[in-house]
């Protein structure tokens, strides 16, 4: 998800290192009308899962000792051209990442999925214009015949302009195309709400009439904050909040039901910041109140304690029990 290793996690030389793997003017209706976010129970809950590095537990596991029903696996990247690939290298059918969808949806669940992260080639850069794009993520939303689609938008791909509204064009495009499907936008935040770009994102959203379902916020790798990281979570969602009630003229409830979290479990990137499981309670009391697009966290490869040798993809670095930050997460439902 967000600078991290890998996508949200590691160092950047981890993530060079591990390969490219490495987050209206519409109706202004609220969520709580919209038959596509509401007849889904669990897809407001669905945390990261990483299949390509990090050890991934087995989802029908995670599923069992959790009761967490959806995931959100990660990530789509560009192959080089614009033809979406998990990591940019494995297919969308016939390996392991289908075989992984399939036992989800077989053990009562479902995924969302993610393209883009901080690493790799990302399809908004690769594919030449809006049409291409969402030619691109349609093919991904034909392959698993996706109910929700989430855009991490992070790195090269969020800091250039024409990328950006090419993004917002594109998923104009599938969301008239593919009628229902749930669709979030995720990206980076400081402690007050989205900076210039990230806002910026959002108007270009509104103006272009893409009636997103969340703008999702990841409230970590902050470079300094006060208080709590809860706190500091809840600061980023309140400026969230008023960045895309500003741009679509929601009222406050709308606006916040069009809004999420992505918070990262543990130690993040930045030295000296920790998300303990009491900051996860605190962004589930603040969802739960305002009634939150989404809940997520980066992610459930992290979500145990480090053994001896376990670099920081796949453990929390905090002292925890196994899914302890999953069973907060999946508490929450929409």
């Amino acid at each position: 998800m967000r600078k991290t290793i890998g996508v949200r996690l590691t160092a950047p030389l981890l993530a060079a290192t591990l390969g490219p793997a490495a987050l209206l003017l519409a109706p202004v209706a609220s969520a709580a009308a919209d038959p596509a976010v509401a007849a889904v129970p669990g897809m407001a809950a669905a945390p990261y899962e990483y299949l390509g590095w990090g050890s991934p537990q087995k989802p029908t596991d995670v599923m069992k000792a959790t009761g967490v029903k959806w995931f959100t696996l990660a990530f789509i990247l560009s192959d080089g051209g614009c033809n979406p690939k998990w990591d940019g290298s494995r297919p969308l059918t016939g390996g392991s990442d289908e075989a992984a969808i399939k036992s989800i949806r077989a053990a009562g669940g479902d995924v969302v999925v993610s393209v883009g992260g901080w690493s790799g080639n990302k399809l908004g850069e690769k594919c030449s214009s809006a049409s291409a794009l969402a030619g691109a993520y349609q093919k991904v939303i034909d392959a698993y015949k996706l109910k929700a689609f989430d855009v991490d938008i992070e790195n090269t791909e969020f800091g250039n302009a024409t990328v950006r509204q090419r993004v917002v064009d594109a998923l104009k495009i599938v969301k008239t195309k593919n009628p229902g499907i749930v669709t979030y936008i995720t990206l980076g935040t400081t402690p007050t709400g989205p900076d210039a770009t990230g806002k910026d994102l959002i108007k270009r959203g509104a103006a272009a009439g893409l009636a997103n379902d969340g703008w999702v916020v990841m409230p970590f790798d902050f470079g300094g904050h006060t208080g709590t990281m809860g706190q500091a979570s809840v600061g980023a969602l309140e400026g969230l909040k008023a960045a895309v009630k500003s741009a679509y003229g929601y009222s406050d409830d709308a606006a916040y039901r069009h809004i999420g979290v992505s918070s990262m479990n543990g130690k993040t990137d930045e030295a000296g910041e920790t998300v303990t499981t009491a900051d996860f309670r605190t962004i589930l009391g603040y969802a739960q109140q305002h009634y939150l697009a989404r809940f997520s966290f980066w992610s459930v490869n992290r979500d145990r304690a480090c053994g001896s040798g376990t670099d920081a993809d796949a453990c929390s670095g905090v002292a925890q029990s196994p899914y302890e930050f999953t069973r907060i997460v999946v508490q929450y439902q929409g």
